[in-house]
């Protein structure tokens, strides 16, 4: 081989190696941009996503907007409303129970006939979502509770009224009265109503409306309620 050939030869592999590496280093930088972009693309759905849930967080119902309407008009808290339908039907407007009970707050056809309203239109949630809230408040009003009375204190006996019947809550709360203590106390009003599965309490004078065995449901139910209630709460105070 000549001195030239020779020559010419270590040129063209410099140049051959200066130019692969060249491609190679330019490959490696797409494929980091590319893999850039897509960790991009990721994490930016991901905040969405996240975003989106911090939004939906705040949604209690899509019945949020007829709840808060609803419940303003009625005078109510609309989170206690929401918390109410959660238990009683999870927010699905078509429930009807074994005891006829209908729609999203559960309303029976006999609350109908007290409101002067068609059984027929039960189902309907804005219908259904009014008469629970009459309701609420025809309970609230007929309990005449002082005006003093602790507000969960209130709200838990109404509640213990919409779950197991006024004509048993309001036997709990006169034997409270009569036993010297205080009737608008949630915790007494329980004790009595669990003391009302007893015949030698149901069978009382001041016992109107007789036997009740359903104490540990409705103190469930009210509990239940009320920590639902206290969710919705915080959630909504953080908007």
């Amino acid at each position: 081989m000549s001195k030239k050939t020779l020559i010419f030869s270590i040129v063209l592999i410099v140049l051959v190696t200066f130019i692969g590496s060249s491609l190679f280093d330019e490959e490696l930088a797409m494929d980091a941009a590319a893999k850039s972009q897509g960790t991009e693309t990721e994490l930016a759905a991901e905040m969405a996503a996240d975003s989106a849930d911090v939004v939906d967080e705040w949604v209690i119902s899509v019945y949020d907007d007829m709840m808060q309407r609803i419940s303003e008009e009625e005078g109510l808290d609309w989170r206690l409303m929401s918390a109410i339908a959660y238990n009683e039907s999870r927010f699905k407007s078509h429930v009807v129970s074994k005891q006829g009970a209908v729609g999203l707050m559960q309303v029976t056809p006999i609350v109908c006939r007290q409101f002067n309203v068609d059984k027929e239109h039960l189902a309907d949630p804005e219908t259904n979502i009014r008469l629970a809230g009459k309701l609420l408040r025809k309970i609230d009003s007929t309990l005449k509770m002082s005006s003093a009375t602790p507000e969960n204190d209130r709200m838990s006996i109404i509640l213990a009224c919409y779950n197991g019947g006024i004509g048993h809550v309001s036997d709990a709360r006169r034997l409270a009265k009569s036993n010297g203590e205080n009737p608008n106390s949630w915790e007494v009003v329980a004790r009595y109503l669990q003391q009302k599965a007893d015949p030698a309490v149901y069978e009382s004078e001041l016992v109107k409306y007789g036997k009740f065995t359903g104490s540990r449901q409705t103190e469930a139910y009210v509990r239940e309620v009320m920590k639902k209630y206290d969710v919705y709460c915080k959630m909504t105070s953080q908007q």
